[in-house]
């Protein structure tokens, strides 16, 4: 497929600090402000801003739990570009807390003081930048810059002495018509345990609210490819993550954890729940008991054949599939009352002036389990705040990082991906352009 051509992948390793990284080129395949409170509140919590504190949650079960374990990170980091560019979602916030000099420090310490064996990073626009201070704490890195005239794109950084990348895919979907978003895809074998495998999917969903369409094809693109790897190396587990841009009463949320949908049940342009979630609104109702957006009134006539087929794959055909079996790790390991809404996912995991929600997610596949997960914090906590980035986040996200598990025991090499395994990867030195800007 056209996504699946030639693409780059910049991977920078050192197994020593002193030692300059290398860079490779991998061929793969392939808005205005709300006032939800008074001005004299706003200011006094500006004097006076809460911590923002977030704990570890145990899972309950660990009864068919194996010891070996790894930790993964997803985070939308804030572009800096994006950052300048729309000042007005950042009103309650000082404006040193916007600067990219500081947030880049306060990012850095919060994932690595979390210590994730994998990272997935949305948003970035200063790849070198990070990549620089992740090579020195032990990590490798890839990249792949979005389409267009964006700058910001994906970033995936693993420990290199906790995993090995087997094979590693970037997904353009402009080459498939579907707008200039970009994923990747990796395949990991840990270094300890040559029968433990696992791919990790980082996606930056698009945007746009009224583009339901667009973010249902996007999703099932990235997970039959990730389903195609996953059965090139031994059905291998699958951890999807990155910011969705849907909440968890939305369709596309549905579509994600049912791998179905009937498009004809809903209007394309709230099939991410978006909308729902200015700060205003969200404040002034339960979200904990808030259902899922679906309408029944004949919501099919706003869509045409070409939207279908963008959505389904087929004008004629109304149902979406795609073909993982995920679970969010989030909504399987409970979290505490006043973190957690419908679904049992976070109440909210991206906050500014015109959005109070979640659209982050770490969603996992048959053969790892979550052990734990580090809860977000309570709508009041980020209320108080003024908004986000703070002083201890350097994002308008919070982060999300989960602890998995392999399940099973049958996660070994077959004798076709052993032959693949062993063919040498081919390399080409390129430096990737723009990163600076």
């Amino acid at each position: 497929m056209a996504s699946c051509a030639s693409s780059s992948w910049l991977v920078l390793s050192s197994t020593n600090a002193k030692h300059k990284p290398s860079c490779f080129k991998f061929n793969a395949p392939i808005a205005s402000q709300i006032q939800w409170h008074s001005d004299s509140d706003t200011q006094r919590n500006l004097r006076h801003p809460p911590e923002i504190k977030r704990h570890w949650v145990e899972a309950s079960d660990e009864s068919l739990h194996s010891l070996e374990r790894f930790t993964v990170a997803s985070y939308n980091i804030l572009g800096d570009r994006n950052a300048s560019q729309h000042s007005d979602l950042y009103v309650n916030v000082p404006s040193r807390y916007i600067k990219w000099d500081r947030r880049k420090r306060v990012i850095s310490d919060e994932l690595l003081g979390w210590d994730p064996d994998i990272i997935c990073l949305q948003e970035v626009d200063k790849y070198l930048e990070l990549s620089d201070i992740m090579v020195k704490a032990g990590y490798a890195g890839s990249y792949q810059r979005r389409t267009g005239d964006s700058v910001d794109g994906c970033a995936m950084f693993w420990k290199t002495d906790k995993f090995r990348l087997l094979e590693g895919e970037n997904i353009k979907f402009k080459d498939i018509g579907l707008r200039d978003n970009v994923a990747q895809l990796s395949v990991f074998e840990m270094c300890e345990s040559y029968s433990r495998r696992l791919l990790v999917g980082n996606i930056h969903l698009l945007y746009n609210p009224n583009k339901g369409e667009v973010k249902l094809g996007q999703i099932r693109f990235l997970s039959s490819r990730a389903h195609y790897l996953s059965e090139k190396w031994g059905n291998t587990p699958v951890v999807l993550a990155g910011d969705f841009n849907s909440t968890p009463q939305s369709g596309i949320y549905k579509f994600l954890s049912s791998s179905e949908l009937n498009v004809k049940l809903y209007d394309k342009k709230e099939l991410s729940g978006q909308k729902r979630c200015r700060p205003a609104q969200v404040i002034g109702e339960n979200k904990a008991t808030a259902g899922p957006v679906v309408t029944l009134d004949g919501s099919l006539k706003c869509w045409t054949d070409e939207e279908i087929k963008i959505a389904t794959g087929d004008s004629q055909h109304h149902l979406a599939v795609h073909p993982l079996k995920l679970k969010s790790s989030y909504a399987t390991v409970n979290g505490s009352k006043s973190t957690r809404g419908f679904n049992g996912e976070p109440l909210a995991t991206s906050y500014h002036s015109k959005f109070l929600g979640s659209v982050d997610y770490l969603w996992y596949s048959d053969g790892i389990v979550p052990t734990r997960v580090l809860d977000t914090v309570s709508i009041s906590d980020l209320v108080r705040a003024g908004g986000l980035p703070c002083k201890k986040v350097g994002s308008d996200h919070l982060a999300l990082v989960s602890e998995f598990t392999f399940s099973v025991t049958n996660n070994e090499p077959t004798d076709i991906v052993a032959v693949v395994a062993a063919a040498p990867a081919m390399v080409d030195i390129e430096e990737p352009n723009n990163q600076q800007s």
